[in-house]
């Protein structure tokens, strides 16, 4: 599990869509996950 998976998986179990999610900074839009990140469901419970 990569460190933006864990960041995807705990933003999804606060109710946040981590693709969603974005702040702006130097001009753009970036998400907090970058364009990497997925939901860990195997964890999950």
């Amino acid at each position: 599990m990569s460190i933006h998976d864990f960041h995807a998986t705990a933003l999804h179990l606060l109710g946040l869509d981590h693709e969603r999610l974005t702040y702006y900074h130097n001009g753009i839009r970036r998400r907090l996950t970058d364009v990497h990140g997925q939901v860990v469901r195997g964890i999950l419970a």
